[in-house]
């Protein structure tokens, strides 16, 4: 590697640039870049547009110019702001009470009362056919065969590949799904292939409405589809390009897997 390229890789910061970058930040940091250069150009136009070639530079490198500007914009810029540029999924604007996930599933005999609490659980019968196409699917080839044929894509062009804490599947060069985890892929697959025979109507109901549906599902998982460990559920700070929010995320204990990961006040709904 080149003096240049090693001196480049130690000046970038990743966490602030790419798909990562605060395009709030950017902009704010570009405006400052603009001004300074405009003040610099008054006294000589030669070191203005050297000043405007290295504030360039450390924007592109560095996601900005300001120390601390990633900071800054979370806490003073307005949220409604910050929501237009965050790269997180938005809540969806489908009203909750329009479609209730739990309790298509209650009706379709995939979750009943438990017996011990307050609370639901998955029946026995559903979930041991659902935990064996899981099992059926963790060898990567199998796994590739059954999302190419679940997503109608060539099995030869799927790929995988963990992105930061994405699990991402690409037929090509093309994304073609995204999950928390692997063990989340595992699970939804696996359901989307169990659910039609249980829930009726199954072919009719929107993208949107299944995705929910393998969402919802996930919350009952007891036992990580890949680990075999405890699940176990929490809320915490996510921090995003742009600002910082609470999830509630499921995770497997013992290898870290996230299960399901959703914004807390649609958990508490």
């Amino acid at each position: 590697m080149s003096v240049a390229r090693r001196t480049v890789e130690r000046i970038r910061q990743p966490e602030y640039t790419g798909e990562n970058r605060c395009l709030p930040c950017t902009a704010t940091n570009l405006v400052i870049a603009a001004v300074v250069f405009a003040g610099v150009a008054l006294v000589s136009v030669p070191v203005a547009i050297a000043v405007a070639a290295l504030s360039v530079a450390s924007i592109w490198l560095r996601g900005y110019l300001v120390p601390g500007t990633p900071e800054l914009t979370k806490r003073y810029f307005p949220e409604w702001l910050l929501a237009k540029f965050d790269k997180q999924p938005t809540p969806d604007p489908t009203p909750l009470d329009e479609f209730n996930p739990e309790q298509a599933l209650l009706e379709a005999g995939v979750v009943e009362p438990c017996a011990d609490v307050d609370d639901l659980c998955l029946t026995e019968v559903f979930e041991t056919t659902w935990r064996e196409r899981m099992a059926a699917l963790e060898d990567d080839a199998n796994l590739r065969d059954g999302l190419a044929a679940q997503l109608d894509v060539d099995p030869e062009t799927v790929t995988f590949e963990s992105f930061g804490e994405a699990y991402v599947v690409r037929d090509g060069e093309t994304n073609i799904g995204q999950w928390e985890s692997r063990a989340a892929m595992l699970a939804d697959l696996a359901a989307a292939k169990e659910l039609p025979e249980w829930v009726t109507g199954w072919e009719a109901l929107t993208p949107h409405h299944r995705s929910r549906l393998l969402g919802g599902l996930r919350v009952f998982i007891e036992t990580c589809p890949t680990c075999g460990g405890a699940v176990t559920a929490d809320t915490e700070i996510v921090e995003s390009c742009c600002r910082s929010t609470t999830v509630v995320g499921v995770d497997c204990t013992e290898c870290g897997d996230r299960l399901l990961e959703v914004p807390y006040d649609e958990a508490a709904a």
